[in-house]
This record gives C-alpha cells, structure tokens and sequence, in this order.
C-alpha cells in the first residue's frame, strides 16, 4: 500500500505538477485513510477496498468533528488516487464511483474595511530594517493580493520596480504577472536600498524576504508578524495571512473592477472561486443600506 501511495505522489509531483502545499495535504490525508484500512478494516490489498467501507471511513472522520469541507478533502484526495490505481491497472476496479461528495458551507471569506487596512499599513514604522521590511511586505501583500506562500517565495530577480510589476508562481507552478502601486513601489524599493542587505550581512541568498539569520522568511515568520502588526494597528477582527488577499480582491471589486481582471491577478483557475467576492461586497452594500437608509 506504501508502495502505491509514494507511486500516487510522484505522479502528482512529476506529471501533475502541483503546488507543494497541494502534494503534503493528499499525502497526509491518504496517509490516514491507508491506516484505517490497515488497523480497522485490516485490509492488505487495496484491491479489496470497497465503497461501504471507504463511507465508513469517512463517519468515523465525522464522528471526530471533521468539518464537511476536510471530509471533501478527503474524498477528492481518496477518488484521484483510486482512479490512478485503476490506470495503472494496479486494481481491478475504483471503490469510489457514486461516492457522494457532502454538501459545503461555503463562508464569506473575511476583510479589513479600507479604514482597518490604512490602519495595519500604516503600523509598521520604517525606522529600521526591520520596519522597512514589514512595511514592503503588507503593502505588497495588499498592493497585488499574492498569497503569503507566493509572498515568502519571491526572488529579488521577481520584482520590476522601473516597470511596476511583480511576477510569482502560483498553485501548480504557474506564473503571472501582477501590477504595483506607487506605494508598494515605494517601501519595496525603500527596502531594498536601504534595510535587505543588513539582514543578508555578508551571506548569499536570493530571497526577496529575509529574516534575522539572513535565511528566506517563512510563513510562521510572517504570520507573527501580522499578528504584532495588527495588534499594534488595534485591529480586533479575526486576522489570517489570507485577510490581504480576500481585501484586496473586495475592494477592486467594490470599486468596479472587472471579475475576470481580478481572477486573472489572485491566479484562480476557475471564475466560480472569484466570484465568492461579489457575495461579500453585495452584503457589504447590505450593511450600509441598513446603517443609512432612512426607511431600511
């Protein structure tokens, strides 16, 4: 089963070509689903899976408290790797046809109204390198909407000051190219004259983002930074790494900026997960409705 399972992730790695971050969640999620099958139905084959077995699998994932959106997960995880067994003819059939996929709860995804993001941009004080680094980078993380793995991925070569633009790869090692405010501009090229190379001291890294070892910032690094940021800011909504992303694609859209646009800068593959934004600037325009019409 082992076996089948490295077979599985060197697919997704080689051919596939999916995001890091992608390949380390079906992994770990195959991961538990071949223990259960070892431990629990004490299967050794996977021809011998069957559907009402893999459905028992899943209620046990529920009984846990397993949210409808990690039971998902687990099917889509579970179904694509049946499906490459069966290609691979290495089973004679694929437990998972007719498997029902549970309803989700899609959530409106969180934002900063522009005041709170004037707010936490304007908390970092340039004053050193250090402020001059987190200033480059929130006003970067809401200058281009980039997700805070594609944030700590940059190289210096992936920024284009003269020509205003950043380039990252995205989920699936994609690339796009995604335009930069006079402000964001601003602190990036503030940083880099005057605060990247005291961090980088006499080492030798590419990293755009560096911490205080010189090394490549990491998404822990960054997150507690947001957090001291915020809390300076006075900022008490619930903030993740992703709040910039869903703000920044909420307030192009607010202010008329075409949906296509804005998929193409966040790198959706598909419109349909853009189009969650619409939903929470519709609400948005709810509440102000509510707050200000004289007969709401």
């Amino acid at each position: 089963m082992e076996d089948r399972l490295r077979d599985f992730i060197h697919f997704l790695i080689v051919e596939k070509g999916l995001a890091k971050n992608t390949i380390v969640s079906y992994e770990r999620d195959l991961h538990s689903y071949l223990n259960y099958l070892k431990t629990v139905e004490v299967i050794a084959d996977l021809n011998e899976v069957q559907r009402f077995q893999i459905i028992r699998f899943l209620a046990k994932l529920k009984d846990d408290g397993k949210s409808s959106k990690t039971l998902a997960r687990h099917i889509a995880s579970i179904r694509a790797f049946h499906q490459f067994l069966l290609r691979e003819k290495a089973v004679e059939n694929d437990p998972t046809v007719h498997l029902e996929t549970p309803q989700q709860e899609r959530s409106l995804p969180k934002v900063l109204n522009i005041q709170e993001v004037e707010k936490l941009l304007d908390s970092p004080q340039a004053n050193d390198h250090y402020g001059k680094r987190d200033k480059a980078m929130i006003e970067l993380l809401y200058a281009t909407g980039i997700r805070v793995s594609e944030l700590i991925g940059l190289n210096i070569g992936d920024v284009h000051l003269t020509m205003g633009f950043v380039r990252c790869m995205g989920k699936g090692s994609k690339e796009r190219i995604i335009p930069l405010g006079r402000t964001a501009t601003a602190a990036l090229q503030d940083y880099l004259d005057h605060g990247r190379h005291i961090f980088l001291k006499k080492q030798k890294d590419d990293a755009l983002f560096l911490n205080h070892l010189g090394k490549r910032l990491t998404r822990q690094g960054f997150w507690k930074i947001l957090k001291r940021l915020s809390a300076e800011a006075g900022i008490t909504k619930e903030l993740t790494p992703h709040t910039l992303r869903h703000s920044f694609a909420t307030h192009l859209l607010e202010n008329g900026a075409d949906l296509r646009a804005v998929q193409e800068m966040l790198g959706h593959a598909d419109i349909s997960t853009t189009q969650i934004y619409t939903h929470v600037t519709k609400t948005r325009l709810k509440d102000v409705y509510s707050q200000f019409h004289p007969r709401a």
